[in-house]
């Protein structure tokens, strides 16, 4: 007998033709007799006919140091093999050694066919001293590079065609949505004009390969030397740049990646128009706010980017952005997330006044920022004057969430190699077990603030700690620095 809930699940089906209870879950059955499901597209062939062309296979080559792959065999001293060994070995290494030819596969596709403008990964043609296009009707044709971008694997080839070359265009991205159908054309292990075909997996994957990392997933099979090429909806425009998979084996599994087109196309923009990328900076080093942090911070739900430094004289400065901020918006859209913050600036024109929204003890508060240029150099980290009094009896430790901590004097900056820049209350020790050690805190850290509040003492860190259990709260929100002046946020449990 079925319970209760399913009968009238089950009557309420009958109603619009026979029930069927398939594991638990009721799929109808209309009068007629069939199932009712969704049908993929019958055939994709005049779809892909009409795209081939526009699909070019990348070949390149370029010239590297030989080495010997097989170590000199150690034999004992005086062995009459020794001489043996080192004569023969040598003579390879010698031979090894000239200058080699090594050519890669990889795909690409024609986005403007009157200038000849190509598109690929950057890891298909990196390091190459030629790069070849090879298209579908068998013309093979030199290509330049324009301009590459490291960060989100794309590169900008141009060729010199005598006609006119068969393109594609770019199509919204954005407007896909899971469960949509795909077609992927390439030339995986040099093949050359394979079609496959699948759906949108996922969106939005952060596969950690770099700082805009925002990637379509797909089922389409994707192998070796599909990347660079194009991933199609069903109206025959590019969703996506093929890039990456993720294989045990190095063959499909189902699970591979492709850049949206509404991130590549500010890019080969930018790289057409400059041969280089120009993106927006706002000079904060930031992490991710976890429920932990949330907590600490009282805040409803974890969200935002936490900024854990600011770069002296960059825009979050200028700005009055500080540490232990939480961006909440930008540019008037939400930041639900930390890694959606750097996409978010680097999207936006350099020199763009925005207004950026924080909490900041609490408080939302709302600043006006105009962004720089980003450059590749690293960003100096937060400075401070303030400096701990010393009484000359040495200094003096406590005990606070199983941390030792002491005053950070000349001894303790000798001891563990502490940049004269950093300022606070030095941890000793770490107790095994405690929350402290689980957070990966050790002898050496320098605690900053709590709870966004300075502290120079050990009594400092204790009174915040009183404070905070005082208050209700169950973490302590710990603003750290390594020895070279690096901060990082860390939450400690605070033991009752």
């Amino acid at each position: 007998m079925a319970p209760q809930f399913l009968q009238r699940s089950l009557g309420a089906a009958r109603a619009l033709g026979t029930a069927v209870v398939l594991g638990g879950l009721i799929a109808v059955q209309p009068v007629s007799g069939a199932l009712t499901q969704v049908q993929g597209p019958n055939s994709v062939a005049d779809l892909a006919e009409d795209l081939a062309d526009a699909v070019v296979n990348i070949s390149t080559a370029q010239t590297v140091q030989g080495r010997r792959s097989v170590p000199l065999p150690q034999v004992p001293d005086g062995s009459p093999f020794q001489e043996f060994f080192e004569e023969f070995f040598n003579r390879q290494e010698r031979g090894e050694e000239q200058p080699r030819r090594v050519q890669s596969l990889g795909s690409g596709f024609v986005i403007d066919g009157v200038e000849g403008i190509i598109i690929t990964n950057n890891h298909v043609i990196e390091g190459a001293d030629e790069v070849t296009a090879n298209f579908n009707d068998g013309t093979k044709l030199k290509a330049e590079i324009i301009g590459t971008d490291e960060k989100t694997d794309i590169a900008v080839l141009k060729v010199e065609p005598e006609e006119p070359l068969v393109d594609v265009q770019f199509g919204d991205s954005d407007g896909i949505r899971v469960g949509d159908w795909v077609m992927a054309i390439g030339n995986p292990f040099g093949l050359g004009g394979t079609v496959t075909v699948g759906i949108v997996s996922s969106l939005n994957r952060d596969i950690n390969s770099g700082p805009y990392d925002n990637f379509i997933q797909t089922d389409a099979s994707i192998n070796r030397g599909n990347s660079g090429g194009p991933l199609f909806d069903m109206n025959g425009n590019v969703i996506g740049i093929n890039t990456a998979i993720i294989s045990p084996s190095g063959g499909s599994i189902g699970i591979g990646f492709a850049i949206p087109a509404k991130t590549a196309t500010r890019v080969i923009a930018q790289l057409r128009e400059y041969g280089e990328t120009r993106r927006g900076w706002l000079g904060v080093r930031i992490q991710e706010v976890t429920d932990e942090i949330a907590e600490s911070l009282a805040m409803d739900e974890a969200m935002g980017a936490l900024v854990a430094g600011v770069t002296e004289g960059g825009p979050a400065e200028d700005a009055l952005i500080e540490p232990g901020d939480v961006i909440l918006e930008f540019d008037g859209r939400p930041v639900d997330s930390m890694r959606e913050l750097p996409r978010m600036v680097a999207e936006t024109a350099i020199g763009k006044a925005v207004t950026v929204v924080v909490l900041r003890k609490g408080e939302r508060v709302t600043l006006d920022v105009t962004l720089g240029r980003l450059e590749e150099a690293s960003a100096d980290t937060e400075t401070s004057e303030a400096t701990a009094e010393d009484d000359g009896a040495g200094p003096v430790q406590e005990e606070v969430l199983g941390m030792i901590l002491s005053a950070l004097d000349e001894e303790g900056r000798s001891e563990f190699g502490i940049d004269e820049k950093v300022t606070g209350v030095l941890v000793l020790e770490v107790a095994p077990g405690s929350s402290a050690q689980e957070k990966r805190i050790q002898a050496g850290d320098v605690i900053k603030e709590i709870a966004q509040e300075p502290v120079l003492t050990p009594a400092d860190v204790a009174a915040q700690i009183e404070k905070l259990k005082d208050d209700g709260r169950r973490t302590a929100l710990l603003l750290l620095s390594n020895e070279n002046g690096e901060l990082r946020f860390v939450p400690v449990r605070i033991d009752d």
